[in-house]
């Protein structure tokens, strides 16, 4: 295994690309549009403790800003500087109990931005930013507290102005945004290539505390500590799925006990600096395939192969799962839970009994991240610098009837993530192990 990637390391995203996204969504949208994103606001667990602060995804992409209470407004054209943020002012008292706020001067000095205005002012300062525009760019129904404020200023020009100077026009702002977002940099993918490495160290680590008669929270346990110590937080909450279990697709409880015989799904990512990997794998937990186990392994596996083949640029992106669909189909039938052949299988749909979901999602600041997966209709053309998952998988439920004992309840999935390059595609997530021989050696040795 390869040594714990040190956190001083890991690559960021320079304050250069930060301005040129800016610059790129401007010149979009614009100059008769103002454009408005508004951070995430903090949420409440219970009571009056919080959930850990994550940033808005698009917020982050074009500011790196990682305070809640603040607004970014990009307004193309104007004179006095065209990025401006509003967020909290530094407060000596706040400090004591939440730690410094980055405050306005800071905010400029260190995120490159034009100007700056405490938050507590924006209901008097912005409204005579938009005044003027023809359009507002903004994610209206996400959050309903801006959206409220939003049309608060609306309404207060139309007051003062007769109407005459507010913009007419209010646009989604994810149909300019979200298409940037698809195509990873090079500093996107360093980051992400960083993610998939934290998250394989994480899984391997796991994999050494998997035995029979614990629990899958102690395997959560040791899944969470890895990423933590490694600079990362949980890019969502880990699946650890024993047994049947694994047959459930967004299974969470991860409170059951780990038995001989069983298999253990584990499906866990790592996000860093706000950029997400998503692995799955699938092994023993007494260290051995059983016959049954190995054969829809191998099926999975080679599904898995195969779509990973069709990452590459020109192709589209449900090529993929079409090819997954394919070897699944074939394998299900020669393995006799499908009757008849695959051809049968897939124009029914049959299949579908035992793989009910696609064969991956696009990967990024979300985990499953934006961007139209079908453009008029036909499945979008993969280019380089989109990154995907690959991720088909075997579930035959414990209860399934018409098929044989002994393939129910075997849940298998295996997970990798696929950047497509110039020439093909790059696995970032291929540091850890997927055949079935290389899995096995690896727990034989956990002691």
């Amino acid at each position: 295994m390869n040594a714990p990637l040190e956190r001083s390391a890991v690559p960021a995203i320079a304050g250069e690309e930060f301005a040129r996204r800016r610059r790129q969504l401007m010149q979009m949208a614009g100059e008769d549009a103002v454009l408005l994103v508004a951070a995430a606001p903090e949420r409440t667990r219970n009571a009056d403790a919080t959930w850990p602060y994550r940033q808005d995804s698009d917020f982050h992409y074009l500011a790196g800003f990682p305070e809640p209470d603040a607004v970014l407004a990009l307004l193309p054209g104007r004179l006095h500087g065209e990025v401006v943020l509003f967020c909290r002012e530094r407060d000596a008292e706040q400090a004591r109990w939440h730690g410094r706020s980055i405050g306005t001067e800071r905010a400029v000095a260190d995120f490159g931005l034009d100007d700056a205005f405490p938050i507590d002012d924006i209901d008097d300062i912005l409204p005579g930013m938009i005044e003027g525009r023809a359009r507002v760019y903004c994610h209206f129904g996400r959050e309903p507290a801006f959206d409220a404020q939003l049309l608060g200023w609306m309404r207060r020009l139309r007051q003062l102005r007769g109407g005459g100077v507010v913009p007419k026009e209010f646009v989604a702002l994810g149909h300019l945004l979200h298409d940037l977002r698809l195509y990873k940099s090079r500093a996107e993918l360093k980051l992400m290539r960083a993610a998939a490495a934290i998250a394989g160290e994480a899984h391997l680590a796991a994999w050494r505390h998997v035995r029979p008669g614990r629990y899958e929270y102690e395997v959560e346990a040791e899944l969470l500590h890895a990423l933590r110590s490694r600079g990362a937080v949980p890019a969502f909450t880990p699946i650890v799925a024993a047994g049947t279990n694994a047959c459930v697709m967004h299974y969470q409880h991860n409170r059951a006990r780990l038995d001989d015989g069983d298999l253990l799904l584990i499906d866990a990512g790592a996000e860093l600096d706000c950029y997400a990997s998503d692995i799955s794998r699938t092994i023993p937990i007494n260290g051995r395939y059983s016959r049954e186990q190995r054969a829809l392994y191998e099926v999975v596996l080679a599904a898995q192969l195969a779509a990973i083949d069709e990452v590459r640029p020109g192709q589209p992106f449900d090529a993929a799962h079409h090819a997954a669909v394919r070897v699944l189909a074939e394998g299900l039938c020669a393995l006799g839970l499908l009757r008849g052949d695959a051809d049968t299988a897939i124009a029914e749909g049959s299949y579908q009994r035992y793989f009910p979901s696609k064969t991956g999602h696009w990967l990024g600041l979300d985990v499953h991240d934006v961007g139209d997966y079908r453009i008029d209709g036909a499945s979008r053309v993969l280019e380089p610098g989109m990154v995907v998952t690959v991720e088909p998988g075997i579930y035959v439920p414990p209860d399934e009837a018409g098929v044989d004992e002994r393939w129910r309840g075997i849940g298998i999935r295996i997970e990798d993530d696929v950047a497509v390059t110039r020439d093909g595609n790059e696995v970032l997530s291929a540091a850890v192990p997927k055949e079935a021989e290389a899995i096995e050696a690896l727990l034989a040795g956990r002691g």
